[in-house]
């Protein structure tokens, strides 16, 4: 019998570090926060959110990850609107950025 709970889980984020290929850091300092902005209108359900300027888009967050700018990207994205989630991986292309495949641990409850 198979166990499901030990089946590997496809990553369903990725994420836009702020580092070029070779190393050096991407500029101008704020592109996660312009980037995010772009995208903030895609909030889900297919259509663009009210007030989308006053916060972003649960599919493309900016974050800190080991103090470089990225940027993490649902694959949700993909489902709800195509051409935005080609826009994001476009953007990362043509400006030589770092992409890693992941999966964001949710953080963990201040409670426990």
């Amino acid at each position: 019998m198979a166990d499901n709970a030990n089946k590997h889980k496809e990553a369903n984020e990725f994420i836009i570090q702020g580092v070029t290929s070779n190393g050096r850091p991407f500029r101008p300092s704020d592109w996660a926060e312009r980037l995010c902005g772009v995208m903030s209108a895609f909030g889900g359900g297919g259509m663009r959110m009210p007030n989308a300027h006053l916060r972003y888009s649960p599919y493309v967050r900016p974050t800190l990850l080991e103090g470089i700018k990225s940027v993490v990207v649902s694959e949700e994205l993909r489902k709800i609107e195509p051409m935005a989630y080609h826009f994001v991986l476009n953007f990362a292309k043509d400006n030589d950025l770092r992409v890693v495949d992941a999966c964001l641990l949710p953080e963990p409850d201040e409670r426990t």
